[in-house]
């Protein structure tokens, strides 16, 4: 099992998060958005939460700014949480906008305004566990569409509450987190997404 678990730190990386969130997004309320529509947004998602991040990681190893994909140091964590928050205004300013997909453009609200708390915590050398603040808001945002789209599948909460537990064990036995760090993520994670579950819900 403890070889097991470290695959799920890179599974459920915060870097993807975003993209099974629109996915999930987009299955639910696959009826309102053309496929081309649903195409269009998930290449956006694609560039700005992924391929943008992985290529400005790249430049930071190469330069010496970060040592791994995880970065476990709080000073690692700075320059990469401050692109974080650009791309997530950059996505509610001009890609998933409030009017054509309110709910998505919250839940990326929500993860900028936990990214921003990360990133105080970081200047004052408090670490989070990323992992977790992403997954625990995602798991806000799947209970919350869950309740807003009135599906009646409490399996989709089910999962989204193992794979939470299932990412705090993953990185309690890389060793990366401390029982602490990961209660931090987990509060991080959802209590910007809870606040604004009441302007959408």
């Amino acid at each position: 099992m403890k070889k097991i678990l470290p695959i799920f730190s890179y599974i459920l990386h915060p870097i993807f998060i975003s993209m099974y969130a629109t996915l999930f997004y987009l299955f639910c309320k696959g009826d309102i958005f053309t496929n081309q529509e649903k195409y269009y947004v998930l290449f956006q998602i694609l560039i700005i939460t992924i391929l943008v991040p992985v290529l400005f990681f790249m430049l930071l190893r190469s330069t010496g700014h970060v040592k791994s994909v995880m970065v476990h140091e709080t000073s690692q964590r700075k320059i990469p949480l401050i692109l974080q928050c650009f791309l997530y205004i950059l996505l509610v300013k001009r890609s998933i906008v409030i009017m054509r997909y309110p709910e998505l453009h919250f839940f990326f609200l929500g993860a900028l305004f936990s990214t921003i708390l990360a990133l105080i915590g970081s200047l004052f050398k408090i670490k989070a566990s990323l992992h977790m603040m992403a997954i625990s808001g995602f798991t806000v945002f799947v209970i919350g569409l869950s309740i807003h789209l009135q599906m009646q599948n409490p399996y989709w909460t089910a999962l989204m509450v193992f794979l939470t537990g299932i990412v705090a064990s993953s990185r309690l036995v890389m060793e990366a987190h401390t029982n602490k760090e990961l209660l931090i993520g987990l509060a991080l994670g959802i209590f910007p997404q809870m606040l604004f579950l009441y302007l959408w819900l």
